[in-house]
């Protein structure tokens, strides 16, 4: 099976220099093992950096949204995955969040494959597209989540909507953010992050 050349570990960028990132920079993730040290390392690393956004640690977030694909979605195992590493770029580049999808996508595209990378890049887009169709969904966003939707764009146009619709990814990215907006329940008991790693392999392996 091919794969992509060796490179260097994601790097995490500090929230004081966010305004000068590229966020076509960010480096891949290149291994299973470097994909899981950086989940274990989510473990108390928050959406955002003044714990002001999600009650749970960005690892848990990940796991309960994870457990909600697999529970509704059992044959999806890359929507699965999607799920386990939505919220990775909050921690490669701490404090940007309208540009969170992109730099967890660009991390885990070599890795895990353009499905799983698309997906994770449009669990943003999906946020948008429920914003202006979907009031009891909006009705029921987090404080926090409501004051970020302004900084990842605000609710979709009616020509935005059309398009999202049309786009093959299209249901598979509302159910990753409704399993996202879901997945935030403090002290909810899920499986630990490793019993993921078969399932990491087998996408990564398929890609």
């Amino acid at each position: 099976m091919n794969r992509a050349p060796a490179a260097p570990a994601a790097e995490v960028v500090p929230a004081a220099e966010v305004d000068d990132v590229d966020r076509s920079a960010v480096a891949p993730i290149v291994s299973v093992a470097d994909l899981m040290a950086l989940l274990a390392d989510c473990h108390d690393a928050w959406d955002m950096p003044d714990r002001s956004g999600d009650p749970v640690d960005i690892l848990d977030h990940d796991r309960q949204c994870a457990e909600l694909l697999r529970r509704d979605f059992p044959a999806d195992e890359e929507l699965q995955v999607a799920g386990l590493v939505h919220d990775i770029g909050h921690k490669l580049v701490a404090g940007d969040d309208g540009g969170h999808g992109e730099h967890g996508a660009a991390a885990v595209r070599g890795l895990l494959g353009d499905r799983v990378a698309r997906l994770v890049e449009l669990h943003v887009v999906a946020k948008r597209y429920l914003a202006a169709t979907d009031s009891l969904h909006v009705a029921a966003l987090s404080e926090s989540s409501q004051r970020t939707l302004v900084a990842q764009g605000g609710p979709m146009t009616a020509a935005e909507i059309a398009a999202f619709e049309r786009d093959p990814e299209f249901a598979a990215a509302v159910a990753l953010r409704r399993a996202d907006d879901a997945g935030k329940v403090v002290g909810l008991a899920v499986h630990p992050l490793d019993s993921w790693r078969p399932v990491i392999e087998r996408v990564a392996a398929a890609r």
